[in-house]
Protein backbone atom coordinates (compact mmCIF):
# COMPACT_ATOMS: atom_id res chain seq x y z
CA UNK A 1 0.00 0.00 0.00
CA UNK A 2 1.16 3.57 -1.02
CA UNK A 3 0.72 5.74 1.91
CA UNK A 4 1.50 8.65 -0.52
CA UNK A 5 -1.09 8.06 -2.22
CA UNK A 6 -4.82 9.29 -0.28
CA UNK A 7 -7.06 7.78 -3.23
CA UNK A 8 -5.69 4.57 -2.52
CA UNK A 9 -6.78 4.83 1.46
CA UNK A 10 -9.75 3.38 2.75
CA UNK A 11 -12.61 0.97 1.06
CA UNK A 12 -12.18 0.50 -2.63
CA UNK A 13 -15.42 -1.04 -3.84
CA UNK A 14 -18.32 0.37 -1.63
CA UNK A 15 -22.25 -0.40 -1.83
CA UNK A 16 -24.55 2.82 -0.85
CA UNK A 17 -27.96 1.75 0.28
CA UNK A 18 -29.23 5.28 0.26
CA UNK A 19 -28.89 8.57 -2.04
CA UNK A 20 -26.95 10.54 0.29
CA UNK A 21 -23.64 8.45 0.47
CA UNK A 22 -23.62 8.32 -3.51
CA UNK A 23 -24.31 11.76 -4.51
CA UNK A 24 -21.27 12.71 -1.58
CA UNK A 25 -19.06 10.28 -2.80
CA UNK A 26 -19.39 11.45 -6.86
CA UNK A 27 -19.50 14.99 -5.32
CA UNK A 28 -15.86 14.01 -3.84
CA UNK A 29 -14.65 12.68 -7.15
CA UNK A 30 -14.81 9.27 -5.84
CA UNK A 31 -17.27 7.72 -7.79
CA UNK A 32 -15.22 4.72 -9.07
CA UNK A 33 -15.09 3.63 -5.59
CA UNK A 34 -18.87 2.54 -6.14
CA UNK A 35 -20.23 -0.75 -7.06
CA UNK A 36 -23.88 -0.51 -5.97
CA UNK A 37 -26.35 1.78 -5.17
CA UNK A 38 -29.74 2.58 -3.57
CA UNK A 39 -33.06 1.93 -6.62
CA UNK A 40 -33.81 5.62 -6.01
CA UNK A 41 -30.89 7.25 -6.55
CA UNK A 42 -31.59 9.89 -8.51
CA UNK A 43 -28.86 12.42 -7.46
CA UNK A 44 -26.83 12.14 -9.56
CA UNK A 45 -28.22 11.45 -12.20
CA UNK A 46 -25.57 9.90 -14.03
CA UNK A 47 -25.32 7.30 -11.13
CA UNK A 48 -28.24 5.26 -12.24
CA UNK A 49 -26.59 4.67 -15.82
CA UNK A 50 -23.36 4.11 -14.24
CA UNK A 51 -23.88 1.44 -11.23
CA UNK A 52 -25.90 -1.37 -10.91
CA UNK A 53 -28.89 -0.95 -8.53
CA UNK A 54 -28.93 -3.29 -5.90
CA UNK A 55 -31.45 -2.02 -3.15
CA UNK A 56 -34.67 -0.41 -2.53
CA UNK A 57 -34.91 1.01 1.48
CA UNK A 58 -35.84 -1.39 3.72
CA UNK A 59 -34.74 -4.26 1.58
CA UNK A 60 -32.09 -4.89 -0.59
CA UNK A 61 -31.11 -8.36 -3.24
CA UNK A 62 -28.22 -9.34 -0.73
CA UNK A 63 -26.68 -12.23 -3.59
CA UNK A 64 -26.55 -9.59 -6.14
CA UNK A 65 -24.39 -7.30 -3.20
CA UNK A 66 -22.72 -10.22 -2.31
CA UNK A 67 -21.29 -10.80 -5.83
CA UNK A 68 -20.07 -7.52 -6.17
CA UNK A 69 -18.04 -8.26 -3.42
CA UNK A 70 -17.96 -5.08 -1.67
CA UNK A 71 -15.56 -4.26 1.11
CA UNK A 72 -17.56 -1.71 2.76
CA UNK A 73 -21.26 -1.60 2.57
CA UNK A 74 -22.79 2.09 3.48
CA UNK A 75 -26.40 2.54 5.11
CA UNK A 76 -28.35 4.71 6.67
CA UNK A 77 -30.71 4.08 9.55
CA UNK A 78 -32.43 1.32 11.99
CA UNK A 79 -34.88 0.40 9.27
CA UNK A 80 -31.73 -0.90 7.38
CA UNK A 81 -30.65 -3.05 10.51
CA UNK A 82 -32.12 -6.44 8.87
CA UNK A 83 -30.25 -5.11 5.62
CA UNK A 84 -27.14 -4.81 7.59
CA UNK A 85 -27.45 -8.10 9.79
CA UNK A 86 -27.45 -10.03 7.06
CA UNK A 87 -24.86 -8.64 5.17
CA UNK A 88 -22.57 -8.38 8.25
CA UNK A 89 -23.12 -12.36 8.86
CA UNK A 90 -21.87 -12.31 5.43
CA UNK A 91 -18.87 -10.85 6.59
CA UNK A 92 -19.21 -7.90 4.62
CA UNK A 93 -17.93 -4.54 6.39
CA UNK A 94 -20.75 -2.48 7.16
CA UNK A 95 -21.42 1.06 8.20
CA UNK A 96 -24.89 2.53 9.20
CA UNK A 97 -25.15 6.06 9.88
CA UNK A 98 -28.14 7.31 11.53
CA UNK A 99 -27.96 11.24 11.01
CA UNK A 100 -30.72 12.84 11.94
CA UNK A 101 -30.33 16.87 12.41
CA UNK A 102 -28.02 19.73 10.39
CA UNK A 103 -25.19 18.85 12.18
CA UNK A 104 -25.14 15.12 12.52
CA UNK A 105 -25.35 15.36 8.57
CA UNK A 106 -22.09 17.51 8.26
CA UNK A 107 -20.33 15.07 10.60
CA UNK A 108 -21.73 12.20 8.23
CA UNK A 109 -20.16 13.60 5.57
CA UNK A 110 -16.68 14.60 6.90
CA UNK A 111 -16.56 10.72 8.50
CA UNK A 112 -17.32 9.09 4.66
CA UNK A 113 -14.66 11.89 3.11
CA UNK A 114 -12.35 10.79 5.78
CA UNK A 115 -13.18 6.79 5.01
CA UNK A 116 -11.92 7.98 1.40
CA UNK A 117 -9.31 10.08 2.10
CA UNK A 118 -10.53 13.24 1.02
CA UNK A 119 -11.12 14.52 3.82
CA UNK A 120 -9.49 17.79 3.19
CA UNK A 121 -12.01 18.29 -0.01
CA UNK A 122 -14.08 16.87 2.17
CA UNK A 123 -14.05 19.66 4.90
CA UNK A 124 -13.70 22.29 2.17
CA UNK A 125 -16.62 21.59 0.61
CA UNK A 126 -18.70 21.14 3.75
CA UNK A 127 -17.25 24.46 4.97
CA UNK A 128 -18.66 26.32 1.79
CA UNK A 129 -21.64 24.78 2.54
CA UNK A 130 -21.92 25.63 6.28
CA UNK A 131 -20.76 29.60 4.87
CA UNK A 132 -23.86 29.59 2.41
CA UNK A 133 -26.79 28.09 5.18
CA UNK A 134 -25.09 31.52 7.72
CA UNK A 135 -25.65 33.88 5.12
CA UNK A 136 -29.43 32.40 4.65
CA UNK A 137 -29.48 32.92 8.33
CA UNK A 138 -28.62 36.74 8.08
CA UNK A 139 -31.15 37.39 5.44
CA UNK A 140 -33.66 35.21 8.01
CA UNK A 141 -33.11 37.23 11.02
CA UNK A 142 -33.99 40.73 9.21
CA UNK A 143 -37.45 39.28 7.99
CA UNK A 144 -39.98 41.60 9.22
CA UNK A 145 -41.94 38.43 10.38
CA UNK A 146 -41.57 34.36 10.16
CA UNK A 147 -44.20 32.44 8.21
CA UNK A 148 -45.45 29.15 9.72
CA UNK A 149 -44.86 26.16 7.85
CA UNK A 150 -46.25 23.13 7.85
CA UNK A 151 -43.91 20.20 5.88
CA UNK A 152 -45.80 17.10 5.17
CA UNK A 153 -43.78 14.24 4.70
CA UNK A 154 -47.04 12.06 3.76
CA UNK A 155 -50.38 12.62 3.28
CA UNK A 156 -51.96 9.45 4.74
CA UNK A 157 -51.70 9.64 7.57
CA UNK A 158 -50.26 12.78 8.19
CA UNK A 159 -46.73 12.80 8.76
CA UNK A 160 -44.65 16.22 9.56
CA UNK A 161 -40.89 17.27 9.20
CA UNK A 162 -38.03 15.19 10.25
CA UNK A 163 -35.23 16.77 12.77
CA UNK A 164 -33.07 18.12 9.75
CA UNK A 165 -35.90 19.17 7.93
CA UNK A 166 -36.75 21.10 10.61
CA UNK A 167 -34.34 22.68 11.45
CA UNK A 168 -33.26 23.94 8.00
CA UNK A 169 -36.89 25.44 7.97
CA UNK A 170 -35.59 27.89 10.33
CA UNK A 171 -32.55 28.54 8.95
CA UNK A 172 -34.54 29.32 5.86
CA UNK A 173 -36.80 31.77 7.85
CA UNK A 174 -39.70 29.69 8.48
CA UNK A 175 -40.99 28.29 11.65
CA UNK A 176 -42.49 24.71 11.61
CA UNK A 177 -45.84 24.15 12.64
CA UNK A 178 -45.02 20.84 14.96
CA UNK A 179 -41.51 21.47 16.40
CA UNK A 180 -42.30 19.16 19.12
CA UNK A 181 -42.67 16.00 16.45
CA UNK A 182 -39.11 16.90 14.62
CA UNK A 183 -37.06 14.88 17.40
CA UNK A 184 -39.00 11.72 16.84
CA UNK A 185 -36.65 10.00 14.03
CA UNK A 186 -39.32 7.67 13.11
CA UNK A 187 -42.29 8.63 11.02
CA UNK A 188 -44.70 6.71 12.80
CA UNK A 189 -43.70 8.90 15.47
CA UNK A 190 -44.51 12.09 13.68
CA UNK A 191 -47.97 10.85 12.62
CA UNK A 192 -50.31 13.73 13.37
CA UNK A 193 -53.79 11.89 13.97
CA UNK A 194 -56.28 14.40 13.57
CA UNK A 195 -55.72 17.00 10.81
CA UNK A 196 -57.92 19.65 12.68
CA UNK A 197 -54.83 20.54 14.37
CA UNK A 198 -53.16 21.25 11.31
CA UNK A 199 -55.70 23.60 10.92
CA UNK A 200 -55.75 24.69 14.31
CA UNK A 201 -52.32 25.54 13.42
CA UNK A 202 -53.15 27.77 10.50
CA UNK A 203 -49.71 27.71 8.62
CA UNK A 204 -49.03 30.50 6.16
CA UNK A 205 -47.14 27.92 3.82
CA UNK A 206 -48.04 23.99 3.30
CA UNK A 207 -44.81 22.30 2.00
CA UNK A 208 -45.01 19.08 0.70
CA UNK A 209 -42.93 16.21 -0.16
CA UNK A 210 -44.86 12.78 -0.42
CA UNK A 211 -41.87 10.22 -0.62
CA UNK A 212 -42.28 8.09 -3.08
CA UNK A 213 -45.41 9.97 -5.12
CA UNK A 214 -46.43 13.50 -6.37
CA UNK A 215 -47.51 16.19 -4.40
CA UNK A 216 -50.88 17.36 -4.94
CA UNK A 217 -52.04 20.74 -3.41
CA UNK A 218 -55.40 20.43 -4.83
CA UNK A 219 -55.81 17.42 -2.54
CA UNK A 220 -54.67 19.41 0.37
CA UNK A 221 -57.06 22.39 -0.38
CA UNK A 222 -60.04 19.82 -1.13
CA UNK A 223 -59.70 18.29 2.65
CA UNK A 224 -62.76 19.18 5.03
CA UNK A 225 -61.86 21.98 6.81
CA UNK A 226 -59.02 23.11 5.23
CA UNK A 227 -60.33 26.05 3.16
CA UNK A 228 -60.04 28.40 6.19
CA UNK A 229 -55.99 27.25 6.22
CA UNK A 230 -53.89 30.90 5.67
CA UNK A 231 -52.07 28.61 3.28
CA UNK A 232 -54.82 27.80 1.59
CA UNK A 233 -56.90 30.72 1.23
CA UNK A 234 -53.36 32.48 -0.42
CA UNK A 235 -52.80 29.86 -2.58
CA UNK A 236 -49.14 28.87 -0.84
CA UNK A 237 -48.90 25.26 -1.45
CA UNK A 238 -45.35 23.89 -2.89
CA UNK A 239 -43.96 20.93 -3.62
CA UNK A 240 -39.95 19.81 -2.60
CA UNK A 241 -38.63 16.89 -4.11
CA UNK A 242 -38.21 14.33 -1.61
CA UNK A 243 -34.68 13.74 -3.09
CA UNK A 244 -33.82 17.12 -2.40
CA UNK A 245 -34.71 17.40 1.17
CA UNK A 246 -35.53 14.02 2.61
CA UNK A 247 -32.27 12.55 2.28
CA UNK A 248 -29.76 13.62 4.72
CA UNK A 249 -27.22 14.73 2.83
CA UNK A 250 -25.81 17.01 0.65
CA UNK A 251 -29.27 17.76 -1.14
CA UNK A 252 -30.95 18.68 1.61
CA UNK A 253 -28.11 21.71 2.61
CA UNK A 254 -27.99 22.88 -0.75
CA UNK A 255 -30.83 22.57 -2.94
CA UNK A 256 -33.17 21.47 -0.34
CA UNK A 257 -33.07 24.79 2.08
CA UNK A 258 -31.97 26.94 -1.41
CA UNK A 259 -35.78 26.12 -2.32
CA UNK A 260 -37.04 26.51 1.32
CA UNK A 261 -35.44 29.91 1.78
CA UNK A 262 -36.27 30.82 -1.96
CA UNK A 263 -40.45 30.28 -0.86
CA UNK A 264 -40.24 31.95 2.68
CA UNK A 265 -39.08 35.04 0.96
CA UNK A 266 -41.55 35.59 -1.56
CA UNK A 267 -43.73 34.72 0.74
CA UNK A 268 -41.92 37.29 3.05
CA UNK A 269 -41.97 40.01 0.25
CA UNK A 270 -46.17 39.80 -0.31
CA UNK A 271 -46.99 39.33 3.38
CA UNK A 272 -43.76 40.32 5.14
Amino acid sequence: MNLTQSDSWGPQRIVCLTEETTEWLYLLGQERRIVGISGYTVRPRRARDEKPRVSAFTSAKIDKILALAPDCVLGFSDMQADIASSLIRAGVQVTVFNQRSVAEIFSVLYQVAAMVGQGEQGLALLQSMQHDLQAMQRLAAHLPRRPKIYFEEWDAPHISAIQWVSELIGMAGGDDCFPELAAQSLGKNRIIADGSEIVRRDPDIIIGSWCGKKFRPEHVAARPGWGEVTAVKTGQLFEIKSADILQPGPAALTDGVAHLHRIVMAWSQQHG
